[in-house]
């Protein structure tokens, strides 16, 4: 069956949003290396910056496998950035937390990625950027 014009747009989005994908994750290598971060730990870094969270309540919202964010998780603890507390809502289910170091790197993280977004940005019109993160939210929420 032939893809209506919907489809093939669609598709094309989805090529072009894996490539994006791709490029996103190598910017934030390179922001986050002098830190001695990736991209990956940064996602966890940036889950918690507001609010303390389960490995499960990571991974579900930042669209991870729980095991992935665990082992993540583990490893920012030994680097001193995150450390494990006691969860009220549930026994065996940790929270994640920030360490002051952890703070520290997440603010100078946000303060790197604050120049990246304002150059990279200011190639393209506002409004072109505010239509696709329109479209995106409304594709992402016709796929549940």
């Amino acid at each position: 069956m032939p893809h209506t014009k919907n489809g093939k747009a669609f598709t094309d989005l989805v090529l072009e949003t894996f490539r994006f994908h791709g490029r996103l994750l190598a910017a934030g290598d390179s922001l986050t290396k002098p830190l001695g971060l990736t991209s990956a730990r940064w996602q966890v870094l940036g889950a918690i910056e507001g609010q303390s969270q389960s490995v499960a309540q990571i991974g579900r919202q930042m669209g991870l496998a729980r095991q992935n964010v665990q082992r993540l998780a583990n490893l920012l603890e030994e680097e001193g950035l995150v450390e494990y507390a006691p969860n009220p809502d549930h026994r065996r289910a940790k929270l994640v937390c920030l360490t002051q170091r952890g703070k520290k790197a997440v603010k100078e993280l946000a303060r790197r990625q604050a120049v990246w977004a304002n150059q990279t940005s200011s190639r393209v019109n506002l409004a072109e950027i505010e239509v696709a993160l329109k479209a995106l939210r409304a594709l992402r929420a016709s796929l549940g």
